[in-house]
């Protein structure tokens, strides 16, 4: 369930938003972090422009690709294609660090605080900042996972070594066959663990990172808890966005701090409980760990 009335973006200026929001972490007992894809393209992780045009020459010029993300749908003719592809894609958006220092801020301003975090991102930026890998819930995967493509089992599986190998001996975007990943059950090749279609595998730590997250939510209900939502969009807001008015409403202690250049809003009915600053996500991590605001 979630707040149906139209939304109305703050009036106040993105200042005092701005100060009001650094006092209210400082007073919160508690904090939620749902974090979306805007919090990882602040911190540099852009799919799109320079970086994709950096990284995938090739195929943009054999395909005429636009963008990362959408090159990732394409159905290439060969396995090594597909995997000369993914394994370049994997490797800059999960173990290359992001080029901003936001992860890092964020981590730097809840780190004293009783906090958990929520998040739709697949980059691993969360857990390389130095937030504690307990309190944090991915609900949509892993880049640095893969699963059977059918799937035959609920397992997951690391793939650092070989996507690093991947990268450095793939020639003409392609990899050597002898390196495309198998089911080591039933033989189907494998498939990133990212929630694209019903195939989506939710290995034993999904469970338990779900559990979590939802001990910690009945444990601190009713709580002066902060909902800090930064850079969620429209796509899935039925994981974030909406539970986190919802439990706004529901509790007149809690209050609800959305970060979000361009897409900060709040519905009606929790207008008084919220604070909208519309603006970059990294600079406004900034401004809020400024002593001196």
């Amino acid at each position: 369930m979630y707040l149906k009335t139209a939304t109305i973006k703050s009036t106040n200026s993105c200042w005092d938003n701005i100060k009001k929001a650094k006092k209210l972490i400082e007073r919160a007992d508690s904090v939620v972090i749902g974090a979306g894809a805007g919090l990882s393209a602040s911190a540099g992780f852009t799919y799109s422009g320079k970086r994709f045009e950096n990284n995938f020459s090739d195929f943009i010029q054999k395909y005429g690709f636009r963008d990362m993300y959408s090159a990732g749908f394409y159905p290439y003719d060969t396995l090594e294609e597909y995997w000369a592809y993914w394994s370049r894609y994997i490797f800059i958006n999960r173990y290359q660090n992001a080029p901003k220092s936001v992860y890092n801020d964020l981590y730097n301003l809840v780190q004293d605080k009783d906090y958990f975090v929520l998040t739709t991102n697949v980059d691993h930026c969360f857990q390389k900042a130095g937030f504690d890998k307990h309190r944090l819930f991915y609900t949509q995967g892993d880049y640095g996972l893969w699963q059977c493509s059918k799937p035959c089992h609920d397992k997951t599986y690391d793939n650092e070594t070989i996507v690093k190998k991947m990268v450095v001996e793939q020639e003409n975007m392609r990899i050597p066959s002898e390196l495309i990943p198998y089911c080591p059950v039933c033989g189907a090749p494998m498939s990133m663990n990212l929630r694209a279609d019903d195939t989506f595998v939710e290995d034993s730590g999904w469970h338990t990172a779900t559990e979590r997250y939802q001990d910690f939510i009945r444990h601190h209900k009713g709580w002066n808890i902060l909902y800090l939502e930064l850079g969620v969009g429209g796509n899935t807001p039925g994981i974030i966005k909406y539970p986190f008015w919802q439990m706004t409403y529901n509790n007149p202690n809690a209050v609800y701090l959305c970060i979000n250049l361009s897409k900060a809003y709040t519905p009606a009915e929790i207008k008084k409980q919220s604070i909208c600053i519309d603006n970059d996500i990294g600079d406004t991590l900034k401004l809020l760990s400024n002593p001196d605001l």
